[in-house]
C-alpha cells in the first residue's frame, strides 16, 4: 500500500509538538501510521512549509442558521440577538440549504473534520448525509412553561429520531437542552433522564441577563418573555448564577458548557464539584459579535478546566473557523502557549465529542485529516 509522508517545519501531534527532522507517515486513505525521524523515513517525503497538524474540532456550530450571514447587527447583546434570530429566522429561507452546504464546504476547507452542531428541526439532515464532515447532532429542545414540556420533548425527540437514521461511523446525535433561560424544571428533567443520550451540551452564562434572571427574576429576560408571549410565571429565582441552578441535573454526565462569557470562579469551582467531565466551549468571535465580551480564559486555565472551541453560526460571526477563533484567543491573551490552544482545538474536541479514537490527533490507527498552518493561514491538506 503507498504511503503518504510529510513534513513541515513542526508537527503538532494533536497534544505536543515535534521538531523539524520527524515526519508524518499515513496510508493512502489518511490513516494515520506514525511520525518518523526523517532519517528512517526514506524516500518521496515533501515538504511543506509550515506546521502540520490534524484537522480541527468544531464542538459548537448552528449551521442550519448558515443563511442568516449578516442579517443581525453585532453587539446588541444576547437577549436582542436571540429576538432578531427568532423574528427573522425566515429572511433568506429560500437560500438556506445552499448556505448550507457552502458552509460546510468552507469548514472543511479551513480545515475542520468533526461538527457538533445544534439543530432545533430537521432541516440539516440532507446536509449530513453525504458530508466529508462528522457531524455530532446535538437536538436542541426549549419551552419555559412547564406545562408544555412533555409536547416540547416529544418533539425534539422525533427530530432526534430522525438524525438517528443517520449515526454510524460519520454521524451520532444526543437531545440537549438549548439554555437555562428557555428550559423549564420539567423539561430538564426529562432531557437529563434520557436514556443511551451523550454528550450534552448547552448554552451557558452567555449574558449577564441570564444570572439576574435566575438572581432576582428580573432584567431583559421578562421582556424577551413578554414579546413572544412565552408563560415565564412558574420560574422560581434561585438567588444563584444559573450554572448552580441547573447543572445538578446533569450529575456525573458528559456535558459541553457553551460560551461560558459570564461564568465566575465560583461557577467553575461548582461545576468541577458536580462532575469530572465538564468541558468548557469557547467560541470568542460570536462573544464579540453579540456580547462585545470573552470569557474569562485565564480563569478557566488556572482552575485546570477541560477547554474545547466552537464557531457558533454565521448569525453571529463572519466565518466558520477553529482557526480564526484561535487567532482571536492568541490576540487577546498572547500569553497562552500555541501548543496549549492547539489542543483545546484538536485532541480537547474529539475527546469532548467522544471521537478521540479516530479524529483530534495523528496516533496510529486515526484518521484525523491533516491541517497545515502557513503564514497564520489554515488549509486542509488531507
Amino acid at each position: 500500500m503507498k504511503q503518504i509522508k510529510l513534513k513541515g517545519k513542526a508537527i503538532f501531534d494533536g497534544h505536543h509538538f515535534w521538531g523539524p527532522d520527524k515526519v508524518l507517515i499515513l496510508d493512502e486513505n489518511g490513516v494515520v501510521e506514525g511520525i518518523s525521524d526523517e532519517k528512517q523515513a526514506g524516500t518521496d517525503v515533501i515538504f511543506h512549509d509550515g506546521i502540520l497538524l490534524p484537522g480541527f474540532i468544531n464542538t459548537h456550530c448552528h449551521l442550519e442558521l448558515s443563511h442568516m450571514k449578516n442579517v443581525i447587527p453585532e453587539k446588541t447583546g444576547l437577549p436582542t440577538f436571540l429576538t432578531t434570530v427568532m423574528k427573522q429566522r425566515n429572511t433568506n429561507a429560500d437560500l438556506q440549504e445552499t448556505a448550507m452546504e457552502q458552509a460546510a464546504a468552507a469548514m472543511w476547507s479551513a480545515g475542520i473534520s468533526a461538527v457538533g452542531d445544534i439543530s432545533n428541526g430537521p432541516a440539516t439532515i440532507s446536509q449530513k448525509k453525504n458530508s466529508q464532515l462528522y457531524f455530532h447532532t446535538f437536538v436542541e429542545c426549549m419551552g419555559v412553561a412547564d406545562a408544555g414540556a412533555e409536547s416540547r420533548y416529544q418533539y425534539s425527540m422525533d427530530v432526534l429520531h430522525q438524525f438517528e437514521t443517520l449515526n454510524g461511523p460519520m454521524h451520532n446525535s444526543s437531545i440537549v437542552p438549548h439554555a437555562p433561560y428557555s428550559v423549564s424544571k420539567t423539561l430538564f428533567d426529562k432531557i437529563a433522564n434520557t436514556p443511551d443520550n451523550t454528550p450534552f451540551s448547552i448554552h451557558n452564562q452567555e449574558t449577564s441577563a441570564e444570572n439576574e434572571l435566575y438572581a432576582t427574576k428580573t432584567g431583559s429576560f421578562l421582556d424577551f418573555y413578554n414579546t413572544f408571549g412565552m408563560d415565564a410565571s412558574g420560574f422560581q429565582p434561585t438567588g444563584t448564577g444559573s450554572l448552580e441552578a441547573y447543572l445538578p441535573y446533569f450529575h456525573l454526565q458528559k456535558i459541553i458548557l457553551v460560551h461560558n462569557t459570564f461564568s465566575t470562579a465560583t461557577d467553575v469551582r461548582f461545576a468541577e464539584q458536580q462532575s469530572s467531565d465538564v468541558w468548557w466551549c469557547l467560541c470568542p468571535l460570536a462573544n464579540l459579535y453579540i456580547e462585545n465580551r470573552l470569557p474569562d480564559i485565564n480563569l478557566l486555565r488556572e482552575m485546570n478546566c477541560k477547554i474545547s472551541i466552537g464557531t457558533d453560526s454565521l448569525a453571529s460571526n463572519h466565518q466558520l473557523s477553529v482557526w480564526e477563533e484561535i487567532k482571536t484567543i492568541r490576540q487577546h491573551f498572547p500569553e497562552i502557549p500555541l501548543e496549549e490552544l492547539l489542543q483545546w482545538g484538536t485532541s480537547n474536541g474529539a475527546i469532548a465529542l467522544g471521537i478521540a479514537n479516530k479524529y483530534g490527533s495523528f496516533q496510529p490507527g486515526a484518521q484525523p485529516g491533516v491541517v497545515l498552518i502557513h503564514n497564520d493561514q489554515a488549509s486542509r491538506l488531507i
